[in-house]
């Protein structure tokens, strides 16, 4: 916090009163005065003062205090008016406004964090990205990974203390509330860092909030952003994987965008789309028709790679049992799952029918 802001209100405070007007840090040092043969000098006791008591306004050697606090409700500033009767608790009340502003209106323009969630949120303009870098000496070419943290089912405030305990290197990760219930972690990670790499770092999160917070959580990662410029498109591709991960695959907690697969493409199509691509490869019969016991025997064939001796121990029935099931489903459908062009569309159809349902249910 540039002391200079400060001063600029400290100066116009001078023409409505001919009270004294100043600012003291946690250590009682005056950092900004009406009068300047006061600045420099340092009210250490003054200061344990304002700091047990930073709610309310105090006095101490005919001096009126208010506590100015940051983030952390911790006090970080006082501001301070001679005298310690009625009016000087006016003009100390009316100081804290004014000051208290500033400095809102200067951590805004210049906290690094806050700069980083306007990027991936879209509020600021490209060509402000550069300058805003140079202004806060942010490198903008070092590689960032985006991973959205999503609580399920109720949420913790103290999930983002939680997480920049995790990461504390302040200058190069960020740890940003965006709701209630998602908090974005933007970290800056070595050139060349893996996919598994990446996911082992998510899988820290969820069981660090799990263990700590006995809270359950989604994550998403993006892309790595290569520039700064990136960030917002890394976070939306997160966004987009834990949406996708939601319809097509439930029982996963770290989903990853690279990962996504078909699943990606599908969410992307208009419903329209989907449901006449179901109604082209079901010709016969719905694929509503097909029962649970069929549709578990399905999934299961495809677990084990179209391999029917497999499928049939791993569900416990003679090969010959599963081969009749699967005419059986040949003579519902017209596709034949051992044919690997007609599994392939068969496993399309599923997924197709799976996102409709997801959108039925919104």
């Amino acid at each position: 916090m540039s002391n200079s802001v400060f001063q600029s209100v400290i100066v116009q405070l001078r023409e409505i009163s001919d009270r004294t007007f100043g600012v003291i840090d946690t250590d009682g040092c005056v950092v900004s005065c009406t009068d300047n043969s006061l600045q420099g000098e340092r009210w250490a006791d003054a200061a344990l003062k304002v700091g047990s008591s930073a709610d309310a306004m105090v006095t101490f050697s005919q001096k009126t205090f208010k506590a100015i606090v940051g983030n952390s409700n911790y006090f970080e500033y006082a501001v301070f008016c001679s005298g310690d009767d009625e009016a000087a608790r006016g003009f100390c009340q009316l100081a804290y406004i004014a000051l208290n502003d500033a400095k809102i209106f200067y951590e805004e323009k210049h906290d690094r964090g806050t700069f980083v969630k306007n990027i991936i949120m879209d509020n600021i303009l490209p060509g402000d990205i550069y300058i805003r870098a140079k202004e806060l000496h942010f490198a903008t070419d070092a590689p960032r990974a985006v991973f959205l943290i999503r609580q399920v089912g109720h949420s913790d405030v103290a999930t983002v203390d939680v997480l920049s305990g995790m990461f504390p290197d302040k200058m190069q990760d960020f740890v940003i509330s965006i709701n209630e219930m998602d908090v974005a972690v933007v970290k800056q990670i070595a050139p060349n860092v893996t996919s598994e790499e990446l996911e082992k770092i998510a899988v820290s999160m969820e069981e660090t909030l799990k263990n700590e917070l006995r809270i359950k959580t989604v994550v998403g990662i993006g892309t790595i952003a290569e520039h700064l410029r990136e960030l917002a498109d890394s976070y939306k591709e997160a966004q987009t994987a834990i949406e996708v991960g939601k319809v097509f695959d439930t029982e996963k907690s770290i989903m990853h965008y690279e990962n996504l697969g078909i699943g990606r493409l599908i969410y992307q199509l208009p419903t329209t789309l989907c449901e006449i691509f179901l109604s082209e490869v079901f010709k016969k019969n719905s694929i509503d028709s097909l029962d649970q016991e069929t549709l578990f025997t399905i999934n299961k064939f495809f677990e084990n790679n179209l391999n029917v001796s497999e499928t049939s121990r791993k569900l416990f029935v003679h090969r010959n049992t599963l081969v009749y099931r699967l005419e059986k489903i040949k003579k519902l459908t017209g596709l034949d799952l051992r044919q690997f062009d007609h599994a392939i569309v068969f496993k399309v159809a599923l997924m197709v029918r799976k996102y409709l349902t997801s959108r039925e249910t919104r």
